[in-house]
């Protein structure tokens, strides 16, 4: 058979078989009977059928029949043009988008067919193309069924390895799945993502910082779960964390104003922890041993007496002569401290 019939007969079966071994290479590896399309065609149908494949549906389609999964990872209102540069080059490269993106159908809704799970920024791309003197593009899907939890899992095992996913991104989607998926219990989450409880509780501290702060960062995509051991110590105890905010609220204030500040996550944190512990105000040190002074007033208020210093058997004292205490004042307030030095 051609090579062009066995290529239409394993489409047939919905995928390319390999090509019919040499009697040679039959004979190498024991005299192996050839396997011809149709047989192969039969193989994968049973292996099908017994659950060893498993059969995806792919279709191309009109992305503006596709919404985003309410619980997508990826923030859609940031990708534009220069975030998604590489992936429209290679879309345009191409012809066609050849990386499927995982959506689900949706039933009962006259404005969309499928849910888009996996795939924001080919979906973006693509919309991009098809509105820049592109219209035949069209938007690679591939349909599963999954519940909301099976959905989250399989967008985060995707995005995962992605670089182009911001770690502050990840975070907010786990913050969200918490509560939603596991009753805010941070070891089942682990457990069904496959990964550590320290490995989440960084994602989920990164996604809890103040709004307040998170507004000091000029592109806030840019912090990391490396910064949040550095900043979440800032933020205890309340003085602290009260002095930091003020100081992001400064920062960004500035920055809308005049363009002017750090710009670099590094130079940000540094200033906020300036701001957690400001330096101590400098002058000569106090001798030590020398307690101050104290001022022994009438009960009008007037200064008479300085108690300078106080020894086990010496006190010394200086009368503080004001022209408006009267000797009767003086007398009393010598008395107090007579009474005091004398107990």
């Amino acid at each position: 058979m051609s090579s062009k019939n066995r290529g239409f007969a394993a489409g047939l079966a919905g995928a390319i078989e390999t090509a019919e071994p040499s009697r040679r290479d039959a004979g190498a590896k024991g005299d192996r009977p050839s396997v011809g399309p149709f047989a192969g065609r039969s193989n994968r149908l049973a292996e099908l059928a017994s659950g060893a494949l498993v059969s995806t549906a792919q279709e191309r389609v009109d992305p503006a029949r596709c919404r985003m999964w309410s619980e997508h990872n990826r923030d859609y209102g940031l990708l534009n043009e220069t975030n998604c540069a590489d992936l429209i080059e290679s879309l345009k490269a191409q012809g066609k988008q050849e990386v499927p993106a995982l959506v689900r159908r949706l039933q009962g809704d006259p404005e969309f067919d499928f849910e888009v799970v996996c795939g924001a920024r080919r979906h973006w791309s693509v919309s991009w193309l098809r509105a820049h003197n592109y219209p035949d593009f069209r938007f690679l899907v591939e349909v599963r069924e999954l519940t909301d939890e099976e959905a989250f899992r399989v967008s985060d095992l995707e995005n995962r390895a992605r670089a182009d996913l911001s770690d502050l991104e990840r975070a907010r989607d786990y913050l969200r799945a918490l509560d939603r998926h596991y009753d805010g219990r941070q070891k089942t989450m682990a457990q069904r993502l496959n990964v550590s409880e320290a490995w989440v509780s960084r994602y989920l501290d990164l996604a809890r910082l103040p709004a307040a702060l998170i507004g000091a960062f000029p592109n806030p995509q840019d912090l990391r779960i490396k910064h949040v051991t550095l900043i979440k110590p800032l933020l205890k105890p309340e003085d602290r964390r009260q002095r930091v905010l003020d100081e992001a609220a400064r920062i960004a204030n500035g920055r809308r104003i005049d363009a002017t500040g750090p710009s670099t996550p590094q130079d940000i944190i540094r200033r906020l922890s300036l701001a957690a512990s400001p330096p101590k105000k400098s002058g000569p040190p106090k001798k030590s041993g020398k307690a101050s002074p104290e001022i022994i007033e009438t009960a009008s208020g007037r200064r008479v007496i300085r108690l300078d210093s106080r020894k086990r058997n010496e006190v010394t004292l200086t009368l503080l002569l004001s022209p408006e205490a009267t000797r009767e004042e003086f007398a009393e307030a010598f008395g107090s401290v007579l009474s005091r030095c004398l107990a």
